[in-house]
């Protein structure tokens, strides 16, 4: 559930159920010990970052907050601060913003360096996509201090996020499950551009350091008034409070009026006001000691259950659903609810034609929590998963051992449809201007029949459905043509094989080099790779048994598709290899984000504070205090043209 939340925005349970599976992990680990692991969640923030953007690593931790949810717990955590104060002080009163953790970084008052949270550690740059935000000052006044960073959340507002869903629907794309993923995925784009156009915003609403020492106020209050005057945007319902009781006040006052903002905001943070306690206190394990986080509850509200429908997924899963008599929950209007499982649904006793309690935590799809035994009638109906496919007819059949029921018909029309929708998709293929419409489009039309069909459209074709402009037309395939040259590993994913995910795709491109090595490989010798079991073995060579699947693998060569790893010298033969580079200040022929690419490239690594470990600082106009810090340790600096040479040369 991390790496669902972190890495690829895409939650699959509540904030309110991830939050009582790690209670539930810290109260066994403080029981036990014996049983933590430097790996567990409970010792880091968020996931590693992506690669692809290139590292910052965070002179301090960016941590994450804990969480009370009774005002007994929220009175527990207030005792540590003030054993250690001996006296009473003040606390500030924040919103709980629900958007991605940001760290800013201005040197000489010009914004410099933007990062996630990444793992607490190290965060990944989007430096280039936060400066496409306009509540992000690009400098600030000169009477800053020489060198800071402020952190805060990017977020979407109601607003914007119904806007953007509204414009995605219209091309026929998929639609963001909610603000927080939409504003996440917005910042973790490759292309600025993208994130140009998305409807963004920034609440700063912390100091992360401040050099030289001393150059900013010695209470967290005062800071953010300091902030604010210096540009950037503070959350004006921020508020000073002397009690305890006074933060139960706030809290109760922003649980009422919560559906009133325009930002989805999850509880309200109390944070210890005086730096110097702040820093006494310290942090325990991935959580500051100075704050807490008191979380509004989720919402509920009951409705009448019409019926339950049943979704055939890309693997033949059959998925049950709730179709709700249509109400208001949280300022957002639904119809539909979410049901794990057939053994869920009769373990929570849900039958069809019951009041039920319907639950919206986080912003996320609503689900239905259980039903309302008090008011049931007699009349309801038991609900049974069907023996048919409801799409094809096919046999269904549930394999020992697992929760979901399936179609047996791998040609399924359903399963195809949901398998074109995975393959087109940003983290498969990226095939731009195919989204959930089109790929429904073009089954009906009968111009694809599965994944590899989409390389022999020809623009004649296109140009026979509704709305499709001679532009647009060639757009498309011009995106198809580009999607030949995906690396192997996301070529693997995009096959949709069961039980596939990214990062196993990583690992089976690299170990075997070509989908014709993954196919012809045994399942002892996929198991062989770290981090492929039986299960996952025996998924992959399922697959690759099915003449369906070994004939859109044949499609995809005759396409052109590249199927096999590129090839790349050893880290060590490469020409950059042992050196490390920092680079500062701005560069005329490219960004900064290019040329770590090509250090990176070429073998060299790319660090973000000079050290003993840099054996070449770039400097480009107007650097910072990297250069001094070089000077001082007597590191060999580069011009942008002596880099440009150096890299040119290689």
């Amino acid at each position: 559930h991390n790496n669902r939340y972190y890495v690829l925005d895409s939650p699959e349970i509540s904030d309110s159920e991830y939050d009582a599976l790690m209670r539930d992990l810290v109260k066994l680990e403080s029981e036990h010990p014996e049983l933590v692991t430097p790996d567990s969640p409970t010792q880091r923030v968020g996931a590693e970052p992506v690669a692809a953007f290139g590292e910052v690593r965070h002179p301090a931790p960016m941590l994450s907050l804990g969480n009370v949810f009774t005002f007994d717990e929220l009175k527990a955590w207030r005792q540590r601060p003030l054993a250690l104060a001996g006296q009473s002080f003040d606390l500030v009163c924040e919103h709980k913003f629900d958007g991605l953790a940001i760290a800013l970084t201005y040197e000489n008052g010009v914004f410099v360096t933007g990062a996630t949270r990444g793992d607490g550690l190290k965060g990944e740059n989007v430096t280039q996509n936060l400066r496409t935000i306009k509540s992000i000052p690009l400098s600030v006044s000169k009477d800053a201090p020489r060198r800071f960073e402020v952190r805060g959340e990017v977020i979407m507002t109601r607003a914007g996020f119904k806007r953007l869903n509204e414009e995605r629907e219209r091309k026929g794309e998929p639609l963001f499950a909610n603000p927080r993923n939409a504003a996440a995925g917005s910042v973790r784009q490759l292309d600025p551009r993208i994130t140009a156009h998305r409807p963004l915003d920034m609440y700063i609403y912390s100091l992360g350091y401040a050099e030289p020492e001393g150059s900013m106020p010695d209470t967290h209050w005062e800071i953010l008034q300091r902030l604010k005057s210096l540009g950037f945007k503070v959350n004006p319902h921020s508020k000073l409070v002397a009690s305890i009781d006074e933060v139960e006040d706030y809290y109760r006052v922003w649980l009422e009026r919560r559906d009133s903002l325009d930002y989805d905001a999850d509880g309200i943070v109390a944070k210890v006001n005086p730096m110097t306690l702040q820093k006494r206190m310290g942090d325990v394990g991935r959580e500051p000691r100075w704050a807490i986080a008191y979380k509004f509850p989720a919402i509920q509200v009951t409705t009448r259950l019409l019926r339950i429908e049943v979704n055939v997924g890309r693997t033949g899963s059959l998925n049950p659903w709730a179709e709700l008599e249509p109400l208001a929950v949280g300022g957002v209007f639904i119809k539909a609810a979410a049901l794990h499982n057939e053994d869920d649904i009769h373990r929570k006793d849900i039958r069809i034609g019951d009041t039920v309690i319907v639950q919206r935590a986080g912003q996320v799809i609503p689900e239905v929590v259980g039903p309302v035994l008090s008011k049931r009638t007699g009349h309801e109906k038991v609900f049974q998963m069907p023996r048919k496919c409801p799409v094809c007819g096919a046999e269904v059949i549930r394999p020992e051992g697992e929760a979901m029921a399936r179609c047996t018909n791998s040609v399924c029309p359903a399963q195809i449809y949901e398998q074109l929708k995975h393959f087109v998709s940003r983290g498969a293929m990226d095939i731009r201007g195919i989204g959930e419409s089109m790929c429904d489009t073009l089954l009906k039309a009968g111009l694809v029949k599965d994944p590899a069909d989409l390389y022999y459209l020809a623009k004649e074709q296109l140009l026979t459905l509704e709305r499709m402009g001679d532009k647009s037309a060639s757009n498309i395939l011009k995106s198809v043509e580009a999607s030949k040259q995906r690396p192997l590993a996301r070529v693997i994913f995009a096959l949709g094989i069961r039980h596939v995910g990214s990062e196993v795709a990583e690992l089976l491109a690299e170990h075997f080099g070509s989908v014709d090595g993954l196919a012809s490989a045994s399942e002892a010798e996929m198991m062989q790779v770290q981090g492929i079991g039986p299960k996952i073995a025996e998924s992959i060579a399922a697959y690759f048994r099915q003449a369906p699947n070994r004939k859109v693998i044949e499609k995809l060569k005759a396409a052109g598709v590249r199927l096999e790893a590129e090839q790349k010298p050893k880290a060590a033969e490469l020409p950059l290899a042992g050196k490390e580079f920092v680079i500062t200040g701005k560069m005329e022929h490219f960004t900064r984000e290019e040329a770590e690419a090509r250090v990176k490239e070429l073998g060299g690594r790319v660090g973000s504070t000079v050290t003993r470990k840099t054996t070449h600082v770039v400097v480009g106009a107007d650097p910072g205090s990297k250069v001094d810090r070089a000077r001082e340790l007597g590191t060999k600096t580069l011009s942008e043209q002596e880099f440009l040479e150096l890299i040119v040369e290689k």
